[in-house]
Parts: C-alpha cells; sequence; structure tokens
C-alpha cells in the first residue's frame, strides 16, 4: 500500500474513532440526564431547586414522581432567592413535602444571617427540616479571625434556626469545605452530601441527604433538577 493510500486509510480510521468517541459522550451524558438511583433501594427521592431552575411546575414534579422539594431561600445576611416565595405558595396544599435552604457564608456574622433566613422562612412545623449549605471556604474571605471561628459561628447560626424552625438542621456539606473543616465529626448533624452518580462517603459517617444527580432533567418536560435521595 503506497504512503499516500495509508494516509487516507489513517484518516478514515481517526475519523470513524473519533465519531464513535463523540457518540459514546453524547449518549452517556443524554442518558445521565434522566438518571436517578434504583427506588428499590432508596424509596424517598425528590429535588432541590432555586433561582436557577426558576418558578417550580408542581405537574411537572409529579411526572418525575418527586415526593419531596427543598427551596433555596437566603444567603449570607442579605441574599434572598428571588422564586422561593413563589416556590412556597405554589406547594402550598400539594401534599408535597418541602424544606428550605440557607447558603452559609463564613464571611459574615452568624447574628445577621439568621435573621435573614427567620425573615423569610415562615416558622411552619410541617416543614421539612431546614438545610445549611456548607461550600463557600473561611480561606476566602482573608481574614485568620474567621477562619478560627467557623466552628464557633456556625454554631451560633445553627442553635438561631434550630430556634426558629423547632427542630435541628440538617448539614448540607461539600466536599471542599469537608476538607478544609471536618465539620461532619466536629457537629453532629444529619448530613446531605453532594457526588453524581456515586454515593459519597467523604464525610467519614453515613448521610442522610444525597444530590445524586445534580444535573437532571424531567423526563417529560425537559425541566432542570438537581435530584436528591433520602437514606433511612
Amino acid at each position: 500500500m503506497g504512503k499516500k493510500k495509508k494516509s487516507i486509510f489513517r484518516f478514515w480510521i481517526e475519523a470513524l474513532l473519533l465519531a464513535g468517541l463523540v457518540g459514546l459522550g453524547v449518549y452517556l451524558w443524554w442518558s445521565t440526564r434522566e438518571w436517578e438511583p434504583e427506588r428499590s433501594e432508596y424509596p424517598v427521592q425528590g429535588v432541590l431547586t432555586g433561582e436557577a431552575e426558576g418558578v417550580i411546575d408542581i405537574a411537572a414534579l409529579r411526572t418525575a414522581r418527586a415526593d419531596f422539594v427543598y427551596l433555596e431561600a437566603s444567603r449570607g445576611a442579605a441574599g434572598r432567592d428571588a422564586t422561593f416565595g413563589r416556590n412556597l405558595a405554589a406547594l402550598a396544599g400539594t401534599g408535597i413535602h418541602h424544606g428550605a435552604v440557607h447558603l452559609y457564608d463564613p464571611c459574615v456574622p452568624a447574628e445577621r444571617q439568621a435573621a435573614n433566613f427567620v425573615t423569610i422562612v415562615p416558622r411552619d412545623p410541617e416543614m421539612l427540616p431546614p438545610a445549611i449549605a456548607l461550600s463557600k471556604l473561611a480561606s476566602e474571605c482573608g481574614d485568620p479571625v474567621l477562619e478560627a471561628a467557623v466552628e464557633s459561628e456556625l454554631t451560633t447560626f445553627i442553635n438561631q434556626v434550630e430556634g426558629h424552625a423547632g427542630q435541628p438542621v440538617v448539614l448540607k456539606v461539600s466536599p471542599e469545605f469537608e476538607e478544609a473543616t471536618r465539620i461532619a465529626s466536629r457537629i453532629e448533624r444529619n448530613l446531605w452530601l453532594d457526588s453524581d452518580w456515586i454515593e459519597p462517603d467523604y464525610a467519614g459517617r453515613p448521610w442522610t441527604l444525597w444530590t445524586a444527580n445534580s444535573q437532571a432533567t424531567n423526563p417529560a418536560g425537559g425541566e432542570p433538577l438537581r435530584w436528591v435521595v433520602v437514606q433511612n
């Protein structure tokens, strides 16, 4: 076979291989959009939603068989999710269990964050336990004093939120926050961990909630969903 023919043959082989890899990638990406853990293993499954997903569609939630919804409500001392009020109203009377999430900012005093949360989230014994999302690191604040006071400030915030809600909070801990603080072993609360498609174990103890697919979509309408499961 001449050099020219070999070159053309090699080109087509490489092109076919590339096309196959691209096709495989597209298939895997598409299939993971609707992936959820087996209901036989995790019977209770639901979603986390906020501004990124927009106002919730109750019919779409029922189509997706969501048993519960966590709504992003507040962040830091003044941040508020633009869709929280409408989503909370939409869920009223539907029978779908729901709760609120606060995105904790270690750069801001605990009292100011607690005031933000209790102002926007109603005191309702029917709501699910409040969740505190821990992802921003104190090292990002540029103040060594804040880094040293993370656990103390967080404990203050937890106490105030629990006093408002009347039930223990859930700590939604990112892998990076856990690595930096080891907070899961320092504050004894139920854990909510994040790990797409693979059951998480980075906290060193069992989790209660798991964000199993942060890139999910509703199989009916294609709406974005962050899919969460419960471990009993």
